[in-house]
């Protein structure tokens, strides 16, 4: 699909969801055929601001799992800035821990990085806004920018960013998509890969991919470029196709920052009522509920053994 018209739709969708986010100007008929592209920026109000993106610049790369590349999203002093940010205060990178939820030190994981705070400076809060118009996610879903830097050799094997531990999925739930933002450029390796990705058997790969690479879809890490994919299917089910990893640098140092965003508000977590109450948490179950939701999002809204769900008594879910 035409990445314009994947935006119009999705804009159009997103606004039924989220009405306080509004859209201040979709020209449709400057998509249609006019080749200049100023008209055809996207603006979406994100609180005081307002910021823009070029759909022009986005490509499909594809559909199980969701993946999109943003050439350009990024300017040169952008992301050096960040890598200045992050570059003295580097610590050995860490992983969630599948059953407690804890960060733990792991093999699987032989980077370094750091956590930028939200809003940390202008420039930060730029990227984060132009984020959250990308992803017509809330920037209050989002978690701390984190900044990666990978020497030669250094990997991040193959994993999920959806959690599979209760813990982790009581603050702001399930990650359901993530921004990879590439900070510089490598002479070989270092390429974000998709072992599981429909798209792997239809790549193309020549000599500059590097071995890990031709296990899956691979994107190169180019300076500037953004790479945004789902990790939850639209129904807020886990997508096993959003397995991924960043396969080892063999020459140069590879630089990202990376974007994770919850399903719900991760500055501000829900408060939850008492496992043994049949409650619905959201102002809104009832009306979701008449709709269909409990069916469509059970999830969200019924909940499983290990997390029950927002919209239980609408849902008739509660134990007797």
């Amino acid at each position: 699909m035409d990445s314009r018209y994947y935006f119009l739709a999705l804009s159009l969708c997103l606004a039924c969801f989220f009405p306080d986010l509004s859209l201040s100007a979709v020209r449709v008929p400057k998509w249609l055929g006019d080749k200049k592209t100023e008209d055809s920026l996207i603006r979406m109000k994100t609180g005081a601001s307002s910021v823009g993106f070029d759909p022009t610049r986005v490509t499909q790369l594809s559909w199980r799992p969701r993946a999109f590349l943003y050439k350009g999203f990024l300017s040169e002093e952008e992301c050096d800035h960040l890598v200045a940010l992050a570059k003295d205060k580097l610590e050995k990178s860490m992983v969630a821990d599948n059953e407690s939820g804890k960060s733990i030190m792991s093999e699987v994981r032989t980077s370094s990085g750091m956590f930028l705070q939200k809003a940390q400076d202008k420039v930060v809060a730029d990227i984060e806004a132009r984020i959250a118009a990308w992803t017509f996610l809330p920037e209050e879903n989002g978690e701390s920018m984190q900044i990666l830097h990978y020497e030669n050799g250094e990997k991040y094997e193959p994993h999920f960013d959806y959690f599979h531990d209760k813990a982790n999925q009581e603050l702001g739930g399930h990650r359901v998509a993530t921004v990879l933002m590439y900070l510089s450029n490598i002479e070989k390796g270092g390429e974000t890969i998709f072992p599981n990705s429909e798209a792997k058997m239809s790549q193309p790969k020549d000599d500059s991919w590097s071995d890990c690479a031709k296990n899956g879809y691979a994107v190169k890490p180019y300076k500037g470029d953004a790479l945004l994919f789902f990790s939850l299917h639209p129904d807020s089910t886990t997508d096993s196709n959003s397995l991924h990893g960043s396969c080892p640098v063999i020459e140069g140092e590879k630089w990202s920052a990376t974007k994770w965003i919850h399903v719900r508000n991760f500055d501000k977590p829900v408060k939850r009522s008492g496992s043994g109450e049949c409650t619905d948490e959201n102002a809104n179950c009832s009306q979701w509920a008449k709709i269909g939701e409990c069916k469509k999002n059970p999830v969200y809204m019924v909940g499983s053994e290990e997390l029950p769900g927002f919209c239980r008594k609408s849902c008739n879910a509660c134990s007797s």
